[in-house]
């Protein structure tokens, strides 16, 4: 009887035994340390990543200077996954946001094996659109709206995709996140700590009430559970239905 193999990450868990057989020779072991630039913007990605823990943060940069964060992928997913069906050249930058370790795979090997197997190919679309979908529902709600709502929902994604509450985030990389000013976020995230949702020192954010965090977030947080739940877990999405 096919079962899933059992790995840290979302991707790999999910496959057929088949279809990890086809890539599990080819898995090497790499950290993700923080800062760390996986690939530029217009160049050739050579790997896919699939973080066991940890984040990779996708951001595009503008002429100005600025740096806005598009999405996020962690453990439960992987980096690369439209490249090993198609064009290779990035579309955007991806750098570690959250410090951890992943799993690694040559993107051509990552194709051979995608070519070999239709239910392969099938996941790979499927966690590349749900990437897709983040992008978009981030783009409105940096448009839309406040820097509180904003800040609430990627520290609680961010929660999410590394599976702590403590996480290590900088306030130039909270501005990243939500496309703000670095005052605007110490400002923001000084009134998350003084209603206790957080604890905030240094660079160092202790999520200390979730709840109170997703009464603060827009309805962005949930829409994007909710189509990585559709995309990512189709059964858990049918039987709710």
């Amino acid at each position: 009887m096919d079962s899933a193999p059992r790995s840290p990450n979302g991707f790999l868990s999910s496959l057929t035994a088949d279809d990890f057989e086809l890539v599990r020779p080819h898995l090497r072991a790499a950290d993700l340390n923080q800062d760390m630039v996986l690939v530029e913007v217009d160049e050739t990605l050579k790997r896919a990543y699939l973080p066991h823990k940890g984040v990779i943060s996708l951001v595009v940069k503008l002429a100005r200077g600025e740096h806005v964060q598009i999405a996020m992928i962690g453990r439960d997913s992987i980096f690369g996954a439209f490249a090993a069906l198609g064009d290779a050249v990035a579309l955007n930058t991806a750098e570690v946001l959250v410090p951890g370790a992943a799993s690694t795979i040559d993107l051509e090997q990552l194709r051979s094996a995608a070519d070999q197997s239709a239910t392969l190919r099938t996941a790979l679309v499927r966690h590349g659109l749900a990437v897709y979908a983040q992008i978009q529902q981030t783009a409105g709600c940096n448009a839309s709206h406040t820097v509180e709502s904003r800040l609430a929902r990627c520290l609680l994604h961010t929660r999410d995709l590394s599976g702590s509450d403590k996480i290590v985030l900088t306030q130039e990389a909270m501005a990243q996140m939500i496309g703000a000013r670095r005052n605007s976020v110490s400002l923001v995230a000084n009134t998350l700590q003084q209603a206790n949702f957080i604890h905030y020192s240094r660079g160092h954010i202790e999520i200390t009430n979730v709840d109170g965090l997703i009464k603060t977030s827009c309805e962005c947080y949930a829409t994007v559970k909710a189509q990585y739940t559709r995309l990512l877990h189709p059964r858990i999405h049918s039987a709710a239905a």
